[in-house]
Parts: C-alpha cells; sequence; structure tokens
C-alpha cells in the first residue's frame, strides 16, 4: 500500500476558505434545522430576519411539537388523535408506524401495571396485526415479555429497554419523521445529513491521507 499524502493544516484551511458558500444558502440550512427541529418562534424570528419563509405551515410546527410532547409522556392515545386532525392519511398509509404507537400504547398499559387491560389490549389490537404482518410479530413478543419480567432486573437488556426514556423518544421521532414526509419534508435536518455526509468523507479520505479532522462538538481540526 502506497504511504499515505500529508495535508498539512494551513493548505487544509486555505482549501476550505476557497469553497464559496452563500450566505443565503446558509440561512436556508438554518431555517431547515429550525422547521424540522419543530423550533416554531425561533423559525418566525430567523425568518423574518433572513428575509426567509418556512418550507412549511409553521402552524404545523406547533402541531408536531404537541404530538411529540404527548407521545414523550406517555399520552399514545392523544398523540394519534392529533396525527389523524393534521392528517389522517399518515397512519392510513402507514401500517407499520400505526403498529408502532399501538406497541407504544400497550408498553404504557404495562409500565402503569394495568395488566388485564394489556393482555386484553394486546389480544385485540396487535395480535391481529402480527398475523397479518409477520414483520411486527417479534416486537410484539419482546412486548409481551415484559409482563414476563414485571419488576424484575433480570429483564434482558432488549426488554428492558422498552420502558426507558428512549423507547418513548425513538416513537416520537418516527413520527416526527413520517409527518414531515407528509409534508414534502426530509426526514431529518439537511444539517444533520450534511454532518453524516462530512463523516463518511472523512473516513473515506483517512484511507488515503493524513489531514486535520473536525471536532464537530468544538467547531476546530485535531
Amino acid at each position: 500500500m502506497p504511504p499515505k499524502t500529508s495535508i498539512h493544516r494551513d493548505e487544509w484551511e486555505k482549501r476550505l476558505h476557497e469553497v464559496q458558500i452563500s450566505k443565503n444558502e446558509l440561512n436556508i440550512l438554518v431555517m431547515d434545522y429550525l422547521v424540522n427541529g419543530g423550533f416554531k418562534t425561533a423559525a418566525e424570528e430567523f425568518g423574518r430576519e433572513a428575509g426567509l419563509s418556512s418550507p412549511v405551515d409553521l402552524e404545523s410546527i406547533e402541531s408536531r411539537m404537541n404530538i411529540r410532547e404527548a407521545l414523550q409522556r406517555g399520552d399514545i392515545g392523544e398523540a394519534i388523535t392529533r396525527v389523524n386532525d393534521l392528517n389522517p392519511e399518515i397512519l392510513d398509509t402507514n401500517p407499520a408506524l400505526y403498529f408502532r404507537l399501538q406497541q407504544q400504547k400497550l408498553i404504557e398499559y404495562i409500565r402503569q401495571g394495568r395488566i388485564a387491560e394489556a393482555l386484553e389490549f394486546a389480544q385485540i389490537e396487535l395480535a391481529p396485526r402480527g398475523e397479518e404482518n409477520p414483520e411486527f410479530l417479534a416486537d410484539l413478543e419482546k412486548t409481551m415479555a415484559l409482563l414476563a419480567f414485571e419488576s424484575s432486573p433480570m429483564a434482558p437488556p432488549a426488554v428492558s429497554d422498552l420502558l426507558s426514556p428512549a423507547q418513548r423518544l425513538r416513537t416520537a421521532s418516527a413520527v416526527n419523521a413520517a409527518i414531515l414526509e407528509s409534508l414534502s419534508q426530509g426526514k431529518e435536518a439537511k444539517l444533520v445529513g450534511l454532518l453524516k455526509l462530512l463523516s463518511w468523507g472523512e473516513s473515506m479520505l483517512d484511507e488515503r491521507a493524513e489531514f486535520p479532522k473536525l471536532n464537530v462538538s468544538e467547531g476546530t481540526f485535531s
């Protein structure tokens, strides 16, 4: 394997400064991030200052945040109602997402110790969907395993993790992405996509060259 090319920091920064990016392009990235993240007030203020209009109706941002907040506090019924009020086709055309919400509702029953209701709900609402869509069965079985390990420290991590706040966040993120897609917005902020592309580019270049790498958290090169 040939030796790696070495690119010194001064040369690297010089090349970066030669890349021309307009202020308007940066403003669009910021606006996209604010809209995607649900920062309605910040998006309104930034849009006025930068002379940009939001790519989506700003009221839909508030609706998304209300849905996310409902999911994060475990109120799945309210979240489903709000999603349908926003656009009933989101769940009608996405059976996997609807199953995920129903799975989360089952988790909340178990979390609250409402075991009889959990069993009835699983039998009536989730079991038939698992029969129709075998890919749902593994998630249903894992959720039902919570009953076997209720309040037990012996529960496998994959099972006990269903009761963690991270599980609610994952469900909220999936719903948020589906809503954004229905609004013809990307599922994630363009800035996040660019950072992923940057990471991939650095890993490819690292195979052939020594160069200053960006510390994203600090905004500096190492």
